[in-house]
């Protein structure tokens, strides 16, 4: 029987060998190297190494023999309202349910600190529509809120938005959301 590590997630069926915990600052620059051939894709937005340092606390990430192989991100928006950000998994690893488990963390994490819906700015529908995503066209939250939320300098907030300065980032995501249950 083994011992799961404090603030591990279960993997399930996953292959043996992959443990899924929270991020640490010795996994930021892994992260960015994960996810740069994304960002070269224009799959996802880059983001300057202070940025994923200042947010490493919001990162769950899975690793194999001592190598990262998938990362994703919950970042809160609102009392309700939260966003998973870059998700991304190896090569390696597709097909093998990693991004999945990340997914099922993040929406856990999402959960225990009070949020019952969680936005995505994606390309990759199949896989969020498989996990309960549906694809949102029109203002997610009330009149109110988004004048509170506009105030916010945070990039994804903006794109969450939908606001004309960051439509170049945009172009041809789908914004999707999910309640949570």
């Amino acid at each position: 029987m083994s011992s799961t590590p404090p603030g591990s997630f279960s993997l399930g069926t996953l292959s043996p060998g992959i443990e899924l915990r929270p991020a640490t600052t010795a996994d930021i620059r892994p992260i960015q190297e994960l996810i740069q051939p994304l960002v070269e894709k224009r799959i996802l937005l880059g983001k300057e190494l202070v940025m994923l340092y200042e947010a490493v606390q919001e990162f769950v990430v899975a690793e194999q023999d001592g190598q990262l192989v998938g990362c994703g991100a919950l970042h809160v928006f609102w009392e309700n309202l939260g966003e998973v950000r870059t998700l991304a998994v190896s090569e390696s690893v597709k097909g093998h349910g990693v991004g999945g488990a990340i997914l099922d963390a993040l929406e856990h994490r999402a959960r225990s600190l009070g949020l019952t819906s969680l936005f995505c700015l994606t390309f990759e529908v199949e896989f969020f529509r498989g996990h309960g995503y549906s694809e949102v066209t029109n203002s997610i939250v009330d009149t109110d809120v988004y004048v509170e939320l506009v105030r916010s300098p945070d990039e994804g907030v903006a794109e969450f938005l939908d606001l004309a300065r960051v439509k170049p980032n945009t172009l041809g995501n789908s914004r999707m959301l999910k309640q949570l249950d």
